[in-house]
């Protein structure tokens, strides 16, 4: 076992020209073996099979055509003309009818009048028909023959019936000998076959090594130049369609690196940013209470209670977007109310910021979802919102039944900001993405809201979520989840809901 796994590593480890070359060879070597067998070995077994199926079926014209002695004549002729066989037809005395002579070594022709009888005999007591090398029937001589058997020559000869009623022996001789020759000559032409086959396997190997092998060479020396984070490296999109393919995924992989490259460096500043404000202020206010007299004022204690807060809901996201991103956080799956659960939320903020934010819905919803996710969800959009809205300070959301979904309720958050354009709401939910390039500090959350809810949509099963938007009038984001039937109401104390009670 593990010879095999280390021939196995050196095989993967074969470049692809020489893998190419193996094959042409191996099909190459195939296809003259198969030459080799079928033209040499097995020219001889053919060439006999052809040649009795020749001689039978001349057989059978001469039985169809023996009432006809025009057309017996001229099948005869043809066959010794063409095909190289000798005809003798008699009758059971011996006496000859026809006879025609294609070579002058024909075996039938050296039969006198007593052997044909003999033959006669013997063909009769055979079943009417023998087919051999020679004169040997049963594996005897006819007496008083002189001919023998002849590895060289085949013999056919049957019995047929005239219209009158009267027998007619048939006797068909052809030679085998010219296969020999024929076998030499083609042996001879296949030792040259076979070099000029492998030069050209080779001239090929040579050419597909340029075709296929070069442009993955290319591709994988600028691979490597991109593994080692220069992402600037383009992908010669050249050659044939797979490699073309690849290199435009590659080099859309390059910038896609690249901007997330460029994404992260912005986000670790505008998280250093973020943490470092926070901490100055808490570090100041904290120094300035601690030294100078009667700056330990509420008014100073609820800053600094504030910048931690702030601080600690940073914290908390990154630590948010972190977890999900990696598949350690689980679902906690339960039915729960999803308008009292949005309402909760929005008392909530009512106290904390000065904005006008609305709720507006037609009827109570229920899902089955882990709501304490799902809150998140609400909290980051709602938290986006205040972020980017206009300058009325107007966010609204809408809690509806979509006809294009049935069976779903959709919750969209709407705010009056500037807006997105087309071209940014494809990568808007991307992880590190930031429309604004210059850092705002957002009131409340960290920028990281939206990566967050991707998240946390993508791991219910059903949820599906977008965003609309237009320059100047604003954006809408929007979630939705498959609804379900509120639960029944608990019974009350003292009554049951058994039959019959």
């Amino acid at each position: 076992m593990k010879h095999k796994k280390r021939k196995k590593g050196w095989l993967r480890h074969v470049s692809i020209k020489w893998r190419i070359f193996a094959i042409l060879v191996a099909f190459v070597a195939f296809i003259l073996a198969m030459l080799w067998i079928f033209q040499t070995a097995l020219l001889n077994p053919f060439y006999q099979r052809i040649k009795i199926n020749e001689i039978q079926a001349g057989a059978e014209e001469i039985r169809r055509n023996l009432n006809n002695p025009q057309l017996l004549v001229e099948g005869i002729q043809n066959m010794a003309l063409e095909k190289q066989t000798c005809v003798i037809i008699s009758d059971e005395a011996g006496y000859v009818y026809i006879d025609s002579e294609a070579s002058p070594n024909c075996i039938i022709h050296k039969l006198r009048a007593q052997d044909l009888v003999y033959l006669y005999y013997l063909v009769q007591k055979n079943g009417g028909s023998y087919l051999g090398r020679g004169i040997q029937i049963n594996g005897q001589e006819p007496e008083g023959m002189e001919v023998e058997s002849h590895p060289g020559m085949i013999l056919y000869a049957s019995i047929s019936q005239l219209e009158d009623g009267s027998n007619r022996l048939v006797l068909l001789n052809a030679s085998l000998i010219p296969v020999n020759a024929t076998v030499q000559t083609l042996q001879t032409q296949l030792l040259w076959i076979t070099g000029f086959l492998l030069l050209i396997a080779l001239g090929i190997g040579i050419v597909l090594d340029r075709w296929i092998s070069k442009p993955i060479i290319k591709i994988n020396e600028s691979a490597k130049k991109l593994a080692t984070g220069n992402y600037d490296i383009h992908f010669a999109e050249e050659g044939y369609g797979e490699i073309v393919e690849l290199a435009k995924t590659l080099n859309y992989a390059a910038q896609e690196l690249s901007k997330v490259e460029g994404l992260q460096r912005e986000l670790v500043a505008n998280i250093s940013h973020d943490l470092r404000t926070p901490l100055t202020m808490i570090i100041g206010y904290s120094e300035a209470m601690r030294d100078i007299p009667g700056e330990n004022t509420p008014e100073n204690i609820q800053v600094v209670i504030d910048e931690a807060k702030r601080l600690n809901t940073l914290v908390n996201d990154v630590l948010d977007i972190s977890k999900l991103q990696s598949g350690t956080q689980t679902l906690s799956l339960k039915e729960f109310n999803l308008t009292r659960s949005i309402q909760e939320i929005l008392l909530r903020y009512n106290k904390l910021v000065d904005y006008d934010i609305r709720f507006r819905f037609t009827e109570e919803i229920w899902v089955r979802a882990d709501e304490l996710k799902i809150s998140q969800v609400v909290y980051n959009l709602v938290n986006n919102a205040i972020t980017y809205t206009g300058r009325d300070k107007k966010v609204t959301i809408i809690q509806s039944l979509p006809s294009a979904r049935p069976g779903y309720v959709q919750v969209e958050v709407q705010d009056t900001g500037e807006g997105l354009e087309q071209n940014q709401l494809q990568d808007i939910w991307q992880r590190y993405y930031k429309v604004d390039k210059s850092h705002k500090r957002a009131q409340i959350g960290t920028g990281l809201g939206l990566s967050i809810v991707k998240t946390i949509l993508d791991m219910h099963t059903g949820a599906v979520y977008g965003v609309h938007s237009i320059l100047g009038k604003g954006s809408t984001f929007w979630f939705a989840l498959p609804k379900i039937s509120p639960p029944l109401p608990a019974p009350s104390d003292g009554t049951s809901t058994e039959k019959g009670l």
